[in-house]
C-alpha cells in the first residue's frame, strides 16, 4: 500500500476540445472504443496501491459520475479503499476563477481528512502508465519538496501546443514552468503530475488563493522555484495529451498500431474500466475489416479500415469507414463513406453519403445527431 492518496484533477482552462467537450469533461471521453480517458489515471493509482482517490469535476458531471460509480470496477480495496467524486461549484463555464485552486479550497475539509502523509496529483486528460509507488519512493529518497513528471519529445513544434513545459537545470531542478509556444522541437512536456507532502500541498493551495484568485497549482509551484527544491523526473513509454480535437483523434488512431499499443498496455498493469454484458460483435458475409479495433456488441456488414469502432455500433451493408473514430452506439447506414472523422455517441449517418475530411483537420459529427 502506498503512503499517499491520489487526486485526479480536471482539465484546465487551456484545454479546449471543440465539439466533444460540450457534452462531457475530457476525462469522460470514450477512448479506443471501450475505455474512458480517466480510466488510465485511476488504473495507475489502483495498480500502484493507492486506494484513496479524489476525482474533481467542474462541469457537465453526469457522464463521468455515472462511469465512475462507486469505483469498485477499478479494483480498489473494498474495505478501506474509496473513490470520492468532488465538485467545483463556482460555475459551469471556463472562467479564470473556476480553476483547480478554487476546487481544492472548496473541498479542503476532505483533503485535510486524508491520513496519508503524501499526495499524488494527476491529470484526467493525459494518457500514460506510471508506477506511482516507485515514483513516490524516489521522491522520498531524493529529499525533494516536490517532484514533477515530464515526457521529453522532439515534436513540440507541431504537437502539445496547449501543454506546459519544464525548464530544468542539469541536475533536473526546476527553473520554470512555461507554455509550449511551438518555437522549439525538443521540449520537456509537463505531465501535470505532482508528488509532495500533504501539508506542503495545503500550504501551496492557501498561498495561491491569497496571491491571486486566478492562480492555478502550476502557477504557485512555478512561483516557488527559488524557495523549494522542485525536481523533474522523466517518463518513459507511451504518452498522449488530449488538449484539442486533433490530439484526441491522433491518440486513438495511433494505438491501432500494435507496436505502439504495446508501449501502453501491459498484462501486468491492467487498465480497468466499467464493463457491461454485451454479446460478441457479429460480422456478416459482406463485412470487410482491416487493421481496426472493434468493440463488443456491434453489427458489422460494411467495410472498416484503420478505424476505432465503439461498443454497440451498427455498420450497415455498403458502408465504408476509413481512418475514423466511431463512438459507442453510432449507426452508419447503407453506402455511407466516412473518412477522417470522429462520430460521437448515438449519432446516425443515414442521408449524407460522403463525409471525407482532411486528416490534418478531422471532421466531427455531433452526439445524437442525424445526418
Amino acid at each position: 500500500m502506498a503512503r499517499a492518496f491520489g487526486i485526479i484533477n480536471f482539465a484546465g482552462n487551456h484545454i479546449q476540445v471543440e465539439g466533444m467537450q460540450a457534452y462531457r469533461p475530457v476525462g469522460a471521453f470514450s477512448f479506443l472504443g471501450r475505455y474512458r480517458v480517466i480510466d488510465f489515471q485511476i488504473s495507475n493509482m489502483s495498480n500502484s496501491g493507492i486506494d484513496h482517490m479524489q476525482v474533481y469535476i467542474r462541469r457537465k458531471p453526469q457522464s463521468l459520475t455515472a462511469h465512475l460509480g462507486t469505483g469498485r470496477h477499478y479494483n480498489i480495496n473494498s474495505k478501506r479503499g474509496r473513490l470520492q467524486i468532488l465538485y467545483a461549484e463556482l460555475g459551469t463555464g471556463f472562467t479564470i476563477y473556476n480553476n483547480d485552486i478554487a476546487a481544492y479550497m472548496e473541498n479542503m475539509e476532505y483533503i485535510e481528512k486524508e491520513h496519508y502523509p503524501y499526495v499524488i496529483i494527476a491529470p484526467s486528460y493525459m494518457i500514460y502508465t506510471a508506477n506511482y509507488s516507485e515514483l513516490l519512493q524516489n521522491h522520498i529518497d531524493s529529499g525533494a519538496d516536490i517532484t514533477l513528471l515530464y515526457h521529453s519529445v522532439d515534436t513540440a513544434k507541431e504537437y502539445f501546443l496547449n501543454c506546459f513545459t519544464l525548464n530544468l537545470n542539469r541536475q533536473k531542478g526546476l527553473l520554470s514552468i512555461d507554455q509550449n509556444h511551438g518555437n522549439a522541437k525538443n521540449r520537456n512536456i509537463f505531465m501535470d503530475t505532482y508528488i509532495m507532502k500533504k501539508e506542503l500541498f495545503i500550504e501551496l493551495v492557501h498561498k495561491a488563493k491569497k496571491t491571486s484568485s486566478m492562480y492555478t497549482l502550476a502557477d504557485i509551484v512555478n512561483a516557488s522555484c527559488d524557495e523549494l527544491d522542485i525536481r523533474g523526473v522523466s517518463h518513459r513509454g507511451y504518452f498522449a495529451s488530449i488538449t484539442d480535437f486533433k490530439s484526441y483523434y491522433d491518440a486513438n488512431i495511433s494505438l491501432i498500431d500494435f507496436k505502439t499499443a504495446q508501449n501502453l498496455f501491459d498484462d501486468e498493469w491492467p487498465i480497468y474500466t466499467r464493463t457491461n454484458d454485451s454479446c460478441p460483435t457479429q460480422y456478416f458475409d459482406t463485412a470487410d475489416v482491416k487493421n481496426s479495433v472493434v468493440s463488443n456488441g456491434c453489427l458489422i456488414e460494411g467495410t472498416i479500415e484503420n478505424s476505432i469502432i465503439g461498443r454497440g455500433c451498427v455498420i450497415k451493408k455498403g458502408a465504408v469507414i476509413k481512418n475514423s473514430v466511431i463512438l459507442p452506439a453510432a449507426t452508419i447506414s447503407e453506402d455511407v463513406h466516412i473518412e477522417n472523422h470522429v462520430v460521437d455517441k448515438h449519432a446516425k449517418v443515414i442521408h449524407a453519403k460522403d463525409l471525407t475530411a482532411d486528416p490534418e483537420k478531422p471532421g466531427y459529427i455531433r452526439r445524437s445527431d442525424t445526418l
